[in-house]
């Protein structure tokens, strides 16, 4: 649906990625008066949420994000089960490298109740011929990868069954405070009354900051948000003697270079493996700025590393890409609040398995029905301690 007109919400949410999607979804599921307006159309190729592959795992060097995920998990099946669609697809994931310790995250791991395995090299390479461990592995058999695009859209798809509207080619100029709510102006001339505003505008969000309406101090107090136009390339599998098991996901983190896998789904023809240097992107101002062009250099390292560590694939990428990472210093989500506007962004490249928990904190908040992790609210606990 698109119009450029006025109109009325006590909820708007802004974005249609997979935060603001489930946002959206678990306020309407509330009961709660929701439009959800987004730039261009649901899980748009130019943001952060388009594709068929994104890493679902359990294992974090942070106690914290592993009970989250098992949370999320929950709400993840809750939508498989009202959509009718698998959208985790179960591969299994390795973790390993000098700087990844997969000791420590096997004792994490442990200590949250998830399946898992530390392997030798010698045995991880028995299993996975086709991965050149270099250190001990941790395996662990619940994660996967979730189809992005179709979980954005099967988000979308259960907002509006409980009432909500979506507007697509509506771009977001600004908010303006009226009165106890909220006028939300589109560049077209568009705008929209809301009691409460929800801002999940991925890599757009630094352009968008100042132009919220929000307080001085609240802004201030935001952690730094920074963009990066990341690459990822796609590389054909190949056949080794001997029989191969399917390509788990992985993260390898060494002190020279840290980089992650995963079939690569609809986004690689079913043929290959997406490899990516985490956080190998350069900086640009937004996701206004991005070009996606392949920087030759990222390229290079990518292209080196597969053919020392990845002998089951072909070292040469058969298609390449770029994406977007929105980061905060500390790798934590923005999930905070001013007044009747929240701010969201899942940071870091490493939201998207906690997308339906995400959109639930963000929900709690913007109706004071319940609690956001005190990590997620920098600029609060900032005005708080002053």
């Amino acid at each position: 649906m698109t119009g450029s007109f006025s109109d009325a919400s006590d909820f708007v949410v802004v974005g249609a990625g997979l935060a603001g999607a489930a946002t959206a979804w678990q306020l309407a599921a509330g009961g709660h008066d929701v439009t959800i307006l987004e730039r261009t159309v649901p899980a748009s190729h130019d943001g952060s949420s388009h594709g068929s592959a994104r890493i679902f795992r359990y294992a974090y060097p942070d106690e914290f994000y592993t009970r989250a995920v098992i949370e999320s998990k929950v709400l993840w099946d809750e939508l498989e089960a009202a959509s009718g669609l698998e959208l985790i697809t179960p591969f299994g994931a390795v973790d390993y490298g000098p700087e990844r310790q997969p000791e420590h995250l096997a004792r994490v791991l442990a200590g949250a109740g998830v399946d898992h395995e530390l392997l030798s090299v010698v045995e991880a390479r028995a299993r996975w011929p086709h991965i050149a461990f270099d250190t001990s592995v941790l395996w662990h058999p619940g994660a996967g990868v979730i189809d992005a695009e179709g979980s954005v859209n099967a988000m979308i798809d259960q907002a509006v069954k409980h009432g909500a509207r979506l507007l697509t080619g509506w771009d977001v100029a600004g908010v303006e405070k009226r009165g106890s709510g909220y006028r939300v102006r589109s560049a077209a001339g568009g705008q929209i009354d809301a009691g409460n505003v929800i801002v999940s505008a991925g890599g757009w969000l630094p352009g968008l900051l100042g132009r919220l309406g929000l307080p001085d101090g609240f802004l201030a107090g935001l952690p730094e948000i920074t963009v990066r136009q990341e690459q990822a390339y796609h590389f054909r599998y190949r056949e080794l003697s001997g029989s191969q098991p399917e390509w788990p996901t992985f993260i390898h983190k060494s002190a020279a270079i840290q980089t992650y896998g995963l079939p690569g789904g609809r986004d690689a023809s079913f043929a290959g493996q997406k490899v990516a240097e985490y956080n190998g992107g350069k900086l640009i101002p937004s996701a206004a700025a991005q070009t996606g062009a392949v920087d030759p250099d990222n390229r290079r390292r990518v292209v080196d590393y597969v053919q020392k560590y990845l002998p089951g694939l072909d070292p040469e990428p058969y298609a390449e890409t770029t994406c977007l990472f929105t980061n905060t210093p500390t790798e934590d989500f923005l999930i905070d609040r001013a007044e009747g506007l929240t701010v969201l962004s899942p940071c870091s490249g490493h939201g998207a398995k906690f997308a339906p928990l995400i959109g639930q904190w963000a929900a709690d908040l913007a109706t004071g029905t319940g609690e956001v992790p005190a990590r997620f609210r920098q600029a609060t606990a900032r005005i708080s301690a002053n």
